[in-house]
């Protein structure tokens, strides 16, 4: 399952609304309840939070990729987030086991026989987008659906340049445990 088959404009949002982790959780999950990925918002928000529990999901840059297996999923997908407020998100590249996310990855995965397959592909595939410095920057700084689609779908050759990376850290640590 390639993140082609997966991306869907109808779970990217570009202002999530939120102060906290778990109103910003709540918020996705919620959209996700709405397009028909899962069947129930707080059973797939506990979801979340058990595997959040495992280790931290702040993954540098800004960026945090929680993810899970749940019952509750109907269809796999990936709900992007771009906060209005930047969200303490716990990680492990800081000093203080914090960073502000402002771009989340929230992985809808079902928890059935495919899982570990699914799970490990997409995250697999997801990292090694953001593993460029540039895509990083311009998926910062997109302004669209579309535009967010299309730096997660185009070869590194294809991103150009920006102007100046926004964040130098690197992102060092995806925790695929499951």
């Amino acid at each position: 399952m390639p993140l082609n088959e997966i991306l869907n404009p109808d779970i990217i949002d570009l202002e999530v609304q939120g102060g906290t982790k778990d109103e910003v959780l709540r918020y996705m999950a919620g959209v996700l309840l709405k397009n028909g990925y899962i069947n129930d918002v707080d059973t797939f928000v506990k979801d979340i939070y058990e595997r959040e529990a495992e280790g931290p999901t702040g993954m540098g840059s800004g960026i945090s990729i929680p993810h899970g297996k749940s019952n509750s999923v109907l269809r796999n997908g990936i709900m992007i987030g771009k906060t209005v407020n930047p969200i303490r998100w716990e990680s492990s590249i800081s000093d203080d086991g914090y960073q502000d996310s402002h771009l989340i990855f929230l992985f809808c995965v079902s928890a059935d026989k495919e899982f570990a397959k699914n799970h490990m592909m997409l995250l697999s595939e997801l990292a090694g987008k953001l593993g460029n410095d540039v895509r990083v920057t311009k998926l910062s700084q997109a302004a669209d659906k579309e535009e967010i689609m299309n730096l997660l779908l185009c070869e590194d050759d294809a991103l150009g340049e920006v102007d100046k990376i926004i964040d130098e850290e690197e992102i060092v640590d995806l925790d695929i445990d499951f």
